[in-house]
């Protein structure tokens, strides 16, 4: 892959694309679950109809404010209700299914193929509609980060895909006893006195659902930011246990904006279900094109095997998002908008981080040779520590340049450090730090990071004492080079120069960002013109 260039950065642009379009699906996850949770109120008495909008809107707004506080005092009982959850649900279609074990023929591959070949063109709605008993597992997935692939592996094979299985063979059960219970088949499934725990249990699991693909979005778009597609964010660590338990305050509110203006422009989850589903088979099916990748340049498995099973998958694929694209105008534009929306914004980023960085190499000195000419400078040395963060190591600081200029002085112990975010998800600590003596008291060193790891460079850096370099907080100072970027370059259109000036203008503070103390940064500015 690396060989070529064009193709990896097609693919990557390909993996930006399935990564905005779960951004459309975390607003209308939440939207739809609660609604639809809410909804089941009116089984109990049409007379609460009235009140399902706004205890949506209740529960929502509630669920976005305490995500501040970290989940994890109420994480502890999400589990054990998911796990009721789903065993309810699996025993509940159990008993429909003994009622009427015929329906168990459902589970035939012939069954499946006669429902794909019999109803021609007309397959396509009923496809879309299909799509929404499947869509929402990929919630799991969006949660690597957090719980790592063994525990969703588990999860997936050991109780949500039985008991989903179960419950909709019971449901199929029930319809053909009793066909006028297609008005409402799951909640027909529960006797009368299991009605309002039911709309209980299922009002919790909706929150929960939600919560998924909240931490879901945290998750991808710190990945996101330190892949360099992203500006930097406030990132805070709600979990002295757990690293990956953080919150995104900018990610947060705008997820509830989205999701307020998604339920009062929809109102029912009736109306959702046309905007569910696209957003979810459009990422499906870019996910089976890279793994062909994955596959065959990662894995090294041969052509015979991977062609077979990449082309049923993507046949399949394809298949759901006909089915859904039925539903275009129907609600299924508004994912598609704001995956569009989000992956002009991420795009512009990476380019104009790129041209950023064309504009520093081609106004910089190079390092070496700079560091060469010190000695016939007479320049006081302050018994201190300077640690220079910068993009490029190759490079003089021009945080360096501005404190000779104004302070015409140098610390005794210099080290220019670049932090590197690779395209994996963890770095082992062996091979975290690399560094190299300059000579005349300067050392450069890179922190090489996984786009999950928690990014916080004082801690990599203590483990420089094994090399002699012993860094004292006390006496170590940061010295940051705060670039003031200007629009003016013929690199970028116009309008995308602005975009970007003005996302990096929003950009968060490195310091936070890279856990460095506060009270020992000093930040230098210098303006780039793109």
């Amino acid at each position: 892959m690396s060989a070529r260039p064009g193709l990896r950065h097609g693919l990557l642009l390909l993996g930006v694309a399935g990564a905005t379009l779960f951004y459309g699906d975390s607003i209308i996850t939440p939207a739809i679950s609660v609604l639809g949770a809410m909804h089941w109120l009116t089984v109990l008495t049409p007379a609460l109809t009235p009140y399902v909008l706004p205890c949506s809107l209740a529960v929502l707004v509630g669920l976005f404010l305490v995500q501040r506080h970290g989940t994890a005092a109420v994480g502890r009982w999400f589990g054990p209700v998911i796990v009721l959850w789903f065993l309810t649900l699996a025993v509940v279609g159990a008993v429909h299914i003994v009622r009427q074990p015929a329906i168990l023929a459902a589970l035939s591959p012939l069954q499946a193929w006669a429902f794909l070949t019999g109803p021609g063109l007309h397959l396509l709605p009923v496809l879309g509609a299909i799509v929404l008993a499947l869509t929402g597992a990929e919630a799991l997935y969006a949660d690597l980060g957090h719980f790592g692939r063994r525990p969703i592996q588990w999860a997936w094979c050991g109780l949500v895909l039985p008991s989903l299985a179960i419950n909709y063979l019971g449901q199929g059960a029930l319809l053909m006893v009793d066909p006028s219970a297609i008005e409402n088949p799951f909640f027909r499934l529960f006797p009368a006195p299991m009605l309002l725990p039911a709309v209980v249990l299922a009002t919790l699991a909706a929150i929960i659902a939600s919560q998924a693909v909240i931490s879901g979005a945290y998750s991808l778009t710190r990945q996101a930011m330190q892949l360099g597609f992203l500006p930097r964010l406030t990132v805070r660590h709600t979990s002295a246990a757990a690293a990956g338990q953080i919150y995104l305050p900018a990610v947060n509110t705008a997820l509830l904006v989205g999701v307020v203006v998604v339920v009062l422009g929809f109102g029912s989850s009736t109306a959702l279900a046309g905007a569910y589903g696209i957003a979810v088979t459009l990422t499906m099916l870019i996910t089976t094109v890279l793994t062909w990748f994955v596959v065959r340049d990662g894995w090294r498995l041969p052509v015979a095997v991977v062609a077979p099973i990449t082309l049923f998958f993507l046949a399949l694929d394809a298949l759901l998002v006909a089915g859904c694209a039925v539903k275009l105008f129907d609600g299924g534009w508004f994912a598609l908008a704001v995956g569009a929306g989000l992956f002009l914004l991420m795009s512009t980023w990476a380019s104009g981080r790129l041209r950023l960085m064309q504009a520093l190499r081609q106004d910089g000195l190079a390092l070496q040779p700079f560091l060469d000419t010190l000695h016939r400078d007479d320049l006081g040395r302050a018994e201190r520590t300077a640690i220079y963060p910068v993009a490029d190591g190759g490079l003089v600081p021009q945080a360096l340049l501005h404190n000779l200029k104004h302070n015409q002085v140098l610390h005794a112990c210099n080290l220019v450090l670049t932090v590197v975010f690779e395209e994996r998800p963890w770095v082992p600590e062996a091979d975290r730090l690399e560094t190299e003596a300059l000579g005349h008291g300067f050392w450069r060193t890179r922190v090489h990071f996984g786009y999950l790891d928690d990014p916080d460079v004082p801690a990599a850096l203590r483990a420089l004492s094994a090399t002699g370099l012993v860094l004292d907080p006390m006496t170590t100072t940061w010295f940051l080079s705060r670039e003031t970027v200007q629009p003016g370059g013929t690199g970028l259109a116009a309008w995308r120069q602005r975009l970007f000036v003005a996302l990096a203008r929003s950009a968060g503070s490195a310091t936070q960002f890279f856990r460095l103390p506060d009270n020992a940064v000093v930040e230098l500015g210098t303006r780039v013109q793109l």
